[in-house]
């Protein structure tokens, strides 16, 4: 177990508790197999999140992507194709009648899942120290109130970043009964 606190001259924060081989951080390199690293080389550049954006507010077809996303045709045809062959979007074939059939770009499953990523970047930008006093806000269709993300473990608890650990996969879980110099009375 490592400290859970990072302590500077002013303050303590949070931060996630390493555990089990992956308390020796020093000891080995994540690079090529951190999801989050994986996930940053498909979607985390600009173009890619803008348009992500504008396919969540509903633009399917690749003129309005363009429009809406302020991208050159060229980037935004670069991304999309790259969003396709990743299967988080995939297109889907439309006819305007008298016109040619074309394709329109609609999430899959695994592009839908990206939701709380948007909900939580446009909560985090709130934070941000600018001059925008206008912009959009996520609300609830049924009773109108913003929505927000919020972290919870598979038991469906809250989780903040100071109760939150990190193991390697494929460790054993440890829990608090279990976690090596840990009480295993009940009481």
């Amino acid at each position: 177990m490592v400290n859970e606190t990072v302590t500077s001259a002013t303050e303590s924060v949070a931060v996630i508790e390493r555990q089990g081989a992956f308390a020796d951080r020093d000891a080995w390199t994540a690079e090529g197999m951190c999801r989050m690293e994986r996930s940053l080389a498909l979607i985390g550049t600009r173009s890619a999140l803008v348009l992500l954006r504008e396919v969540f507010l509903g633009a399917t077809r690749f003129e309005d992507l363009v429009n809406r996303s302020g991208l050159s045709e060229a980037v935004a045809a670069g991304r999309l194709k790259e969003l396709v062959t990743h299967g988080v979007l995939t297109r889907r074939p439309y006819r305007d009648p008298g016109s040619r059939t074309r394709q329109e770009y609609v999430l899959t499953d695994l592009g839908s899942r990206l939701f709380p990523v948007l909900v939580s970047m446009i909560e985090w930008g709130e934070l941000l120290d600018d001059d925008h006093h206008t912009g959009v806000e996520l609300i609830h269709k049924q009773c109108g109130s913003p929505i927000k993300t919020e972290i919870t473990c598979d038991n469906d608890h809250p989780v903040t970043l100071g109760d939150t650990a990190v193991r390697l996969k494929r460790e054993p879980r440890t829990t608090p009964r279990t976690r090596p110099g840990a009480s295993r009375d009940p009481r």
